[in-house]
């Protein structure tokens, strides 16, 4: 029996900046978005155009009013992103062009605001920032796919949500099907995206058959071994929440304001990988727990 999808995401592995402030305004948003009739896409595209907004602010970062409006902005674009999934919940309106737009504006608003450093760092560095700024994004990239898999496995294994299914071990719920034309283009980037994902974070289709050999699906959200599950990996997931966009966009206006946004995408490279790692070690280690349980 799969557990019911609610209109927030599972509190026990949010991370606190969410759980008590991005997605309380956002939740406080979303029933004002549904009686106006606003389409979570737009939602979406609403906070990508506040990323865009705050790359323009940050291309005046020496100047410290520049950086705090930068801040105040890319704030603005999370409460957006955290509101267009809440909206679509509420409103039934989740779909595959939903899933793949919001991922889009995501990725738009992280590499306008690289762009806009980098574009202002040449001045001073010369165009081999360009190089740092790429290599940033790209263990950004490579980062934030191995995260948002320890939250869908935690959902799809923990809680018995098939909407979390990764496309390329478990078919999707019959209403997240693509149909045709855009849609079905938008579904394949989804599905490679996901291989992204699942190469980033090692997990393999014989890894989830002996999963699934353990957690049958039918036995619903109160059998042990999701119980087990849930026990074992919420404190992992919540230690993952390091690799989030809230804390890239902390590390992002702090090295900003004190005039060396060159050393944030050093600390992207060499920091949050070197967590990132870390993080993975644990991961193996909690699955190695798990299965000697059961």
């Amino acid at each position: 029996m799969e557990a019911s999808e609610p209109v927030r995401r599972t509190l026990e592995i949010e991370e606190a900046t969410n759980r008590y402030f991005i997605h309380p305004v956002a939740g406080w948003l979303v029933p004002i978005f549904a009686r106006l009739g606003i389409h979570p896409n737009t939602v979406s595209l609403a906070g990508m155009a506040f990323g865009i907004l705050a790359a323009l602010a940050y291309y005046h970062y020496q100047s410290p009013y520049a950086a705090i409006t930068g801040f105040i902005l890319m704030i603005a674009w999370h409460i957006m992103d955290g509101a267009d999934g809440q909206l679509a919940r509420l409103t039934k309106k989740q779909s595959a062009t939903g899933k793949v737009l919001d991922g889009i504006c995501d990725y738009v608003t992280f590499i306008a605001v690289y762009s806009a450093l980098a574009i202002a760092l040449s001045r001073t560095h010369g165009n081999v920032i360009w190089l740092l700024a790429i290599a940033a994004g790209v263990c950004h990239a490579v980062q934030s796919a191995a995260y948002e898999v320890q939250r869908q496995e935690y959902s799809f294994w923990g809680l018995g949500r098939k909407s979390a299914a990764l496309l390329e071990l478990t078919a999707p719920p019959a209403s997240l099907q693509p149909a045709l034309g855009l849609q079905r283009v938008l579904a394949a980037f989804d599905r490679a995206y996901v291989g992204v994902q699942l190469r980033t974070s090692g997990v393999t289709r014989e890894f989830h058959e002996k999963l699934a050999a353990v957690i049958a699906p039918s036995l619903g959200y109160d059998a042990p071994a999701r119980c087990r599950y849930r026990e074992i990996f919420a404190p992992l997931v919540r230690r993952w929440s390091v690799m989030s966009a809230n804390y890239r966009t902390l590390g992002i206006f702090i090295f900003a304001s004190v005039g060396a946004p060159d050393y944030y995408f050093w600390f992207e490279i060499i920091g949050f990988s070197a967590i990132s790692l870390l993080l993975l070690r644990m991961r193996r280690a909690r699955y190695e727990l798990f299965f000697r349980t059961f």
